[in-house]
């Protein structure tokens, strides 16, 4: 019902009395006055005027599994929130789900994490109150081989999604780091669970710095938020419901295909690597190569200098620019 009454209120333009609210949930005035009175205790400025009702003035960069929910607007990407002031790993949640069988596209979110998770076993920063640690899951009915696409399908529903609420030209590092202006926005990472050739599910979790002012020596160079990059603060639950309505439409297409085929096309033109020169950085080897774009299979194609096409796969093989991160 709070989730309900919020997105009620954000949806009129005037005042929204408490006996249409008590008619329509089936609940007494004293039950509405309760909600009202904690989406104000949560920052919601409302204005409550006798014989009109409820009426929002502001909303502000409130992370709640309500607010959430109030802004969704899929069919079942985030349909299903489970909201954490702070936990381990949103990822971890949702892997404890999986095996438990919650519902498809179920979403968990948290404002901090204590053991965030990056690629390759790194630690991802996961401070309070300003940054997105979300992770949905899924049953997808595809060969286990194939589920390390979906981490780049949720790198352009990410990217997508920030540059439909920011208006920021966001872009995609191969595979799957997403970065304004040449520096690191997003992280993703997907971990599944399998038998030989069945995935139980799959996870794919996403931390994205949207209003940080300052980062830490070692990654200051390559690193940026949201805020930094516009000026100004995002609202972060708006960016989450974004995000999920782009990803379910892209992971559609994906089901389809069981390949990026669909998708080969959009991704490439978000992709910072598009016809520049890399530096391929493979165990052992390095190497200059021109990017080409990726196959539907999400490998990158490089031409080396010797003028020979090759596949780049994701992994223990990274890309960066010649002269920098990108």
């Amino acid at each position: 019902m709070k989730s309900e009454i919020l997105r009620l209120l954000k949806e009129s333009n005037t005042y929204i009395s408490g006996q249409q609210l008590c008619e329509q949930f089936q609940v007494s005035r004293t039950a509405v006055w309760k909600v009202i009175d904690q989406l104000k205790k949560e920052g919601y400025q409302i204005e409550a005027v006798r014989n009109k009702g409820y009426r929002l003035i502001d909303s502000p960069d409130v992370m709640s599994k309500a607010e959430i929910e109030s802004l969704m607007d899929t069919k079942w990407a985030g349909s299903n929130v489970v909201y954490y002031d702070e936990i381990d790993s949103t990822n971890n949640r949702a892997k404890e789900a999986g095996d438990n069988k919650a519902p498809q596209g179920t979403l968990f979110v948290a404002d901090m994490q204590v053991a965030g998770k990056g690629r390759r076993g790194r630690v991802w920063q996961s401070p309070a109150g300003s940054s997105i640690y979300m992770t949905i899951l899924l049953y997808p009915e595809i060969s286990p081989l194939k589920a390390p696409q979906l981490t780049l399908v949720m790198a352009i529903a990410v990217a997508e999604g920030i540059k439909e609420v920011t208006g920021l030209d966001t872009k995609i590092k191969w595979p799957n780091d997403i970065v304004v202006n040449g520096r690191k926005i997003c992280g993703i990472l997907t971990e599944m669970s399998t038998e030989i050739d069945y995935i139980n599910h799959v996870v794919i979790g996403a931390g994205i710095n949207v209003n940080q002012d300052d980062f830490p020596e070692d990654i200051r160079k390559t690193a940026s938020s949201l805020k930094m990059e516009l000026g100004k603060q995002v609202k972060r639950s708006e960016l989450i419901a974004a995000i999920m309505k782009s990803f379910e439409k892209d992971y559609e297409i994906f089901v389809k295909t069981e390949d990026l085929s669909g998708l080969q096309e959009l991704y490439n033109s978000m992709l910072v690597n598009l016809d520049r020169d890399v530096k391929v950085l493979e165990p052992g080897n390095e190497y200059e190569a021109h990017a080409l774009g990726i196959n539907k299979t999400g490998e990158l194609i490089v031409r080396t200098a010797e003028g020979e096409e090759k596949e780049i796969y994701a992994g223990e093989v990274s890309v960066r620019g010649v002269y920098g991160y990108v």
